[in-house]
């Protein structure tokens, strides 16, 4: 079970972290993932991190402004939020894949709820 949490209104150009915790003993076999999901819009991928944390991915739109990260010791993964746009606007999801880390919303397994994430221009 994934639980997200975090998500806020925030001013553009402002910054939010978000959190998804995990139930179980096994968070440190799956790679997580970040997806988001604006009105009108289909699921995007966001980020992917591996099961150790060492490699990552990251759509264009978010690189250099989105950190994705993970705590095994605590079930968590992170998606850190920096220099917010009006356009990231959207429910973001965060997943669970039991094979590699991908970016394809079809390759992941488990999903968590849902956090909205409003930015104000």
């Amino acid at each position: 079970q994934l639980q997200a949490s975090g998500g806020g209104l925030v001013q553009a150009g402002g910054s939010l972290k978000l959190s998804c915790a995990a139930s179980g003993r096994t968070f440190s076999s799956y790679a997580m993932a970040w997806f988001r999901q604006a009105p009108g819009k289909e699921r995007e991928f966001v980020a992917s991190i591996s099961r150790s944390g060492s490699n990552a991915y990251y759509v264009d739109s978010v690189k250099g402004r989105f950190t994705i990260s993970r705590d095994n010791a605590k079930n968590t993964v992170f998606l850190q939020m920096n220099s917010l746009k009006p356009e990231d606007t959207a429910v973001y999801y965060c997943a669970a894949d039991r094979a590699a880390i991908s970016t394809k919303s079809s390759e992941y397994d488990y999903w968590g709820q849902g956090t909205q994430v409003t930015v104000s221009s």
